[in-house]
């Protein structure tokens, strides 16, 4: 059960009324008045709860669960327990979020600005702001309405923020332009110079970092991520894409809409990612590389040369995901082959 000194509960929810929210088909209809108080874990929950199955590693779970009523598939609602009520969707992981979002939505605090904040007379402030104590603004900065800068976050020069985005504590934006809903995680690192030198023997000479990063709308990142401006092209973040903690993102790269960036991958200078890419944990991509649209990268691959849309890659060096488990099993049969020798 979720610690109520940190997250606050909205109230309780019919049936009936998780199911029109969501989407969701409810069998059997007759449980629609059933009152739920919480979401749970499918081990934890108890009469009163909600749950989910959306991988079936937990089906021994779902058969033992003691919850009121869980959001399944069509083909596991047929095996549910006698006392579940099933909540029948193709996207069970998602009309949980949705679910979890009714009962513990978003706190936003009363807008404010804290007499702790440096504002720069010359920064422009949207309606409805929260400045924490701490923050910084600096000349020439300008925030949309409804947004939240946490305590200490530092927002350089001529910066440009939509509306109704947060910007984490501890947080430096310089040379960037943020879209609408922009969520940045604490301890972001956004518009430092990028890694461009001229190398010669009498001393690496620094090549002026003379570009932007612009991000666009709906985007999410998290902690400690940094992400450097161009060189002089942009460094581009689509709409919609969300980046895990610990992402590092080089100068000039360009990542398209929708795309799932997984903790500590780093992607070099002037690689241009396409839209809806996934790319898995650990990866590393090196520079001037052209990721197709929808391709999938799988966790610490080392990726060296283009991926062509929609293709799975994986291993380091990467290849083409059947290429791969080929030379896995290739390289497993000559080692059997030595030790049998």
């Amino acid at each position: 059960m979720p610690d109520p000194r940190f997250f606050k509960k909205s109230r309780t929810y019919t049936l009936r009324e998780i199911a029109e929210k969501t989407g969701c088909t409810l069998h059997p209809e007759k449980s629609a008045d059933l009152e739920i108080r919480d979401v749970a874990p499918l081990r934890t929950a108890t009469a009163d709860d909600i749950s989910f199955l959306d991988n079936l590693k937990y089906r021994s779970d779902f058969l033992e669960t003691k919850a009121g009523a869980c959001f399944v598939s069509q083909e596991m609602a047929a095996n549910a327990p006698g006392h579940l009520t099933s909540l029948v969707t193709r996207s069970p992981y998602k009309a949980y979020a949705l679910t979890a979002r009714l009962f513990y939505p978003e706190a936003n605090p009363e807008p404010e600005i804290s007499q702790q904040a440096y504002i720069h007379p010359s920064a422009r402030l949207g309606k409805g702001c929260v400045i924490e104590q701490g923050a910084t603004l600096a000349e020439g900065a300008e925030i949309g309405d409804g947004c939240w800068i946490e305590p200490g976050a530092v927002l350089g020069r001529n910066i440009k923020i939509g509306s109704h985005c947060r910007i984490g504590a501890n947080a430096t934006l310089s040379h960037c332009l943020l879209g609408d809903h922009v969520r940045v995680y604490p301890g972001v690192r956004i518009g430092q110079d990028g890694f461009g030198f001229a190398i010669d023997p009498a001393g690496h000479v620094k090549v002026p970092q003379l570009g932007r990063v612009v991000i666009g709308d709906h985007v999410e990142i998290g902690a400690n991520t940094t992400i450097d401006r161009g060189a002089g092209p942009d460094t581009v973040i689509g709409s919609g894409t969300w980046i895990d903690n610990l992402v590092q993102i080089g100068h000039n790269v360009v990542i398209g809409r929708g795309c799932i960036i997984v903790a500590q991958v780093g992607i070099s200078g002037s690689t241009q990612i396409g839209d809806y890419v996934a790319i898995g944990g650990q990866a590393g991509l090196t520079g001037h590389l052209k990721i197709g649209q929808g391709a999938r990268i799988a966790a610490q691959s080392g990726v060296m040369n283009d991926i062509p849309a929609g293709q799975e890659h994986m291993g380091s060096p990467s290849f083409p995901k059947n290429q791969y488990l080929r030379q896995i099993a290739a390289l497993n049969r000559l080692i059997k082959k030595k030790k049998d020798d």
